[in-house]
């Protein structure tokens, strides 16, 4: 299962204008010797496989490409090059050991010291390698079929490539996508939009632009309700020479529930920039208003090779603003290669929950340290290349707030070849702090879990083998996986209605105001194509479909609550309170209040995604006109500023949602 002897993965060619280009600084060219890329001849469209020697340097960034981890090193102890004194081992980095390097001993098959599974287990080169890992995950379980499983129907076209999404607070939603030689529409100046906001109630879409390539950003939500969309990639002159370098670029969203004149405007980016330069960065809101980034790669090349990487954080104010300053961070350094796109969750202890590969700890952004590191979680990879998905399952009073994690899916190896994990961990990091096994009925890589106003959670999209980057995922996965936290272990799973469309790498799923789920997304190719062929079967994929839960299914479709109003739509979380008044089915018997959160969707990652369940009282079984008192969450810990969703939820069903802001 492990990377041993893995194929070696296509990677992209690099622009020619790029190709003079250099790494400054870059690490001795002795360590790219053993390197193999391989490049499609752009008169054969054949694979073509070759060495970088020493005059063939690599170029400053990968541009169209994606941060591909290259072949592993042999895993025989290399022993003879001394102790290290950058956390680099093993063959690649000329036989060094790790010694007593604070981060571990133990010396991962990518050449980095380490102490989890994924350095002292399959792979290790040298240190106490374990030979395996000390937990094996459980394998697929049968699931049954839900007796009302949902439904997907297209509605509509996207308009560009759905590489980041997320709902803004005027019910629309964005679609943020990398430069392309082709999108569904323009803008006034002739280029083609790269991004599009899109109306839900008509199915129809405008033009957004914006400054700095977004290829492979990460984002949040400010305490104002904007969007802010943070770090990208190199410019593509040769295709758009009016988008510039993405590497540090913050970009902002302005929308609001109120103000219709800010609807169809694009981006702004005034010029300021992150500290430093972060592809495939992660972002969660603060308590206080201000944002965490964390990771990315700084030129988009191989990050087996340490002088590409950043392993480290940063934080903007409550404006979005960067304080400038790039802070090393263990749990990042110690897992790379797989270190990119970590899930992030804000805990209602004010610290945050941090997972990448398989390793995950609690840590205190005020002080920089590792307050709690756990166990590691049996099973494959789960953050890039190889990502499953990760929900922070429902919060309420009833637990004291308590964070209660999952993480499921993944794979062994970025390649097509790679097996895909079935299995889910689960963890209460404030409780026990342990792992508890579960597994979905089919390996998935690229899952994406998203939650439902009712508490259970929809997985949809991704692939059974492969991984993620260009060409390399296979099997696609069309059916709705639905998650009821609340059942017993063995009984959480069933399977939903299965989509006919594959949702492969670079495709979204969240949550929209009405409780449907908008699928969209699926761009696997380094530049747009719209027919599929022998040498890439899974195309880029405009089409917009709904994926109706059972909550709004058959019957359930016509016991929705109407008529909601709220006495405010600007609440605190500060234990405040206001009221609801409704309408509801005669003779409906319960009331469920969710503060929802959707976040910003990328790459299987939902960053800043939550709910909690508000106490409410007032409610009468059996009456049709309601009013209730519902309470807010007494801490910013468990609802960070910025803007949500309030659904009335009825015997299980869901009202269309209000837009509030949470400050």
């Amino acid at each position: 299962m492990a990377a041993v002897g893995m194929t070696l993965v296509a990677r992209p060619a690099i622009p020619k204008a790029l190709m003079a280009a250099v790494v400054p600084n870059m690490v001795t060219v002795a360590l790219l010797t053993d390197i193999v890329h391989q490049q499609m001849d752009a008169k054969t469209d054949v694979p073509v496989h070759r060495s970088l020697h020493q005059e063939e340097v690599p170029p400053s960034s990968t541009t169209t490409g994606e941060p591909v981890i290259s072949s592993p090193s042999s895993t025989s102890q290399a022993t003879n090059g001394g102790v290290t004194t950058d956390g680099s081992c093993g063959q690649a980095n000329g036989g060094t050991t790790c010694g007593n390097w604070p981060q571990g001993s133990c010396c991962s098959m990518y050449g980095y010291c380490g102490n989890t599974a994924s350095h002292c287990g399959a792979g290790c080169q040298s240190g106490p390698c374990a030979g395996g890992a000390a937990a094996q995950a459980p394998g697929p379980s049968p699931a049954p079929a839900n007796p009302n499983g949902g439904s997907f129907q297209i509605v509509g076209q996207s308009g560009a490539p759905a590489m980041h999404a997320g709902l803004l607070p005027n019910g629309r939603f964005f679609v943020l996508d990398k430069v392309e030689n082709y999108t569904q529409i323009k803008l006034s100046n002739g280029q083609y939009a790269y991004s599009t906001e899109y109306d839900p109630a008509t199915n129809t879409y405008v033009p957004l632009s914006y400054v700095n390539n977004a290829f492979c950003a990460g984002g949040s939500y400010l305490a104002d309700g904007r969007v802010v969309s943070l770090g990208g990639n190199a410019p593509l002159p040769d295709i758009d020479p009016t988008v510039g370098n993405g590497f540090d670029a913050i970009r902002y969203l302005s929308r609001s529930s109120s103000d219709a004149s800010l609807d169809g405007q694009g981006w702004s980016e005034p010029g300021n920039k992150l500290a430093s330069k972060r592809w495939y960065p992660s972002a969660q809101t603060l308590p206080d208003g201000t944002v965490f980034v964390a990771s990315g790669s700084l030129n988009g090349l191989d990050p087996t090779i340490f002088a590409n990487n950043n392993p480290t954080w940063e934080l903007l104010d409550s404006q979005g603003v960067s304080n400038g300053v790039s802070v090393p961070m263990d749990i990042l350094a110690k897992n790379q290669p797989y270190y990119m796109y970590p899930f992030i969750h804000l805990m209602s202890d004010g610290n945050l929950f941090v997972f990448t590969s398989k390793s995950s700890e609690s840590f205190n952004v005020g002080s920089k340290t590792t307050i709690k590191a756990f166990p590691d979680l049996p099973g494959d990879y789960r953050t890039y290349p190889n990502t499953g998905g990760s929900v922070m399952l429902p919060l309420s009073s009833s637990s004291q707030w308590a964070p209660d994690i999952v993480v499921c899916g993944g794979g062994a190896y970025q390649d097509i070849t790679s097996p895909t994990d079935p299995s889910c961990g689960r963890i209460q990091p404030l409780g026990a702090g342990t792992w508890e096994m579960d597994s979905m009925p089919e390996g998935r890589g690229m899952v994406e879990g998203t939650i439902l106003p009712d508490g259970t959670v929809i997985w949809l999209n991704g692939c059974d083998r492969g991984a993620q980057g260009y060409g390399l995922g296979a099997s696609p996965t069309y059916e709705a996986l639905i998650y009821d936290p609340t059942l017993p272990l063995g009984k959480r799973w069933t399977t939903g209605a299965s989509s006919t469309i594959a949702r492969m790498y670079h495709s979204v799923a969240f949550l929209l105001l009405d409780g449907t789920l908008l699928v969209t997304g699926s761009n696997p190719v380094e530049q747009p194509i719209l027919q599929p062929s022998a040498q890439n079967p899974y195309v880029t994929e405009f089409r917009v479909e709904v994926y109706t839960p059972p909550y709004l299914s058959g019957d359930n479709a016509k016991k929705r609550p109407t008529n909601v109003q709220l006495s405010s739509t600007a609440l605190k979380a500060n234990g405040a309170q206001f009221t609801i008044s409704f309408t509801c089915p005669q003779g409906a018997q319960g009331v469920k209040i969710s503060l929802y959160h959707g976040g910003f969707v990328t790459h299987s990652v939902h960053m800043g995604h939550r709910m909690a369940f508000l106490d409410n009282t007032g409610f009468n079984a059996g009456s049709t006109s309601q009013t209730v008192t519902a309470t807010m969450p007494p801490s910013s810990n468990i609802a960070p500023p910025g803007p949500y969703v309030v659904y009335v939820v009825v015997d299980g069903v869901p009202s269309v949602g209000q837009t509030v802001l949470v400050s």
